[in-house]
Formats: structure tokens, sequence, C-alpha cells
């Protein structure tokens, strides 16, 4: 079995894993929606909706992750040529693009203020 055809398979083995990690988690976060708005009162539903869209914005995030990585297996493993290399680079770029943006919407924050929020946090010292 040559290289090319390896790294041909672990591509598309990822990228099932990404759409695995979408769809599945679509499931997931369905179901629990689906628990928790039958539990609880009517009044509750909007915070279920919001637990919900984070949800599924973790499991699109965790498979467009998975799916730049299959590309990127694939485009520099297998065929490295300067279009391959061009299109991975618009494909990355519109995901990251998504990703930001599913981001945003899942915390209400963009990725780098995270860090900037952590460390402006008040430190707290151990007591006595």
């Amino acid at each position: 079995m040559a290289f090319q055809e390896v790294m041909e398979g672990i591509g598309k083995a990822v990228d099932a894993a990404g759409v695995a990690a979408i769809v599945i988690g679509i499931v997931v976060a369905s179901l629990i929606a689906a628990g928790a708005l039958l539990r609880r009162r009517k009044t509750e539903g909007h915070r279920t909706y919001e637990t919900y869209r984070r949800r599924l914005g973790r499991s699109i995030l965790l498979g467009l992750e998975l799916l730049v990585a299959a590309d990127i297996i694939r485009t520099v493993a297998v065929t490295p040529t300067y279009e391959s290399v061009g299109v991975l680079g618009l494909i990355v770029l519109i995901r990251t693009f998504l990703s930001f943006s599913l981001e945003l919407e899942i915390t209400g924050k963009w990725p780098w203020q995270k860090s900037q929020a952590t460390d402006q946090a008040p430190k707290r010292t151990p007591g006595p």
C-alpha cells in the first residue's frame, strides 16, 4: 500500500469523523433539549433554547475543525500542487470565518477575547 493511499484513507476517516461529530451533536443536543422542554415549564423555554444553540454550535465547531484537518492531510500529504494548496487556503479561510462566527454566536465574544477576560479576572488568594 502506497503512502498516498494511506494518507487518502486517513483523510477520508477524519472527514467521516467530522461529519459524525456534527450529526451526533445535532441528535444528542436535540434529544437533550426535547427532554428538557418536556420536564420544564414553558417559562424556562428560553434557557433551553440558548443551551440547545450552544450545544449545536459546539458540535458544528468540532466537526469543522475535523473537516479542516482532513483537508490539510489530503492536500499536503496526497496532492501538494500550487492549485490544491490554493484551494486548501480558501477552504481554511472560509471555515475559519465560520468558526469565528459560530464562536461569537455561542459565547458572545470573539475567540481572542476569552484569554483577555481570563487575564483580567481578579485573582483569588488562598485563605489562611
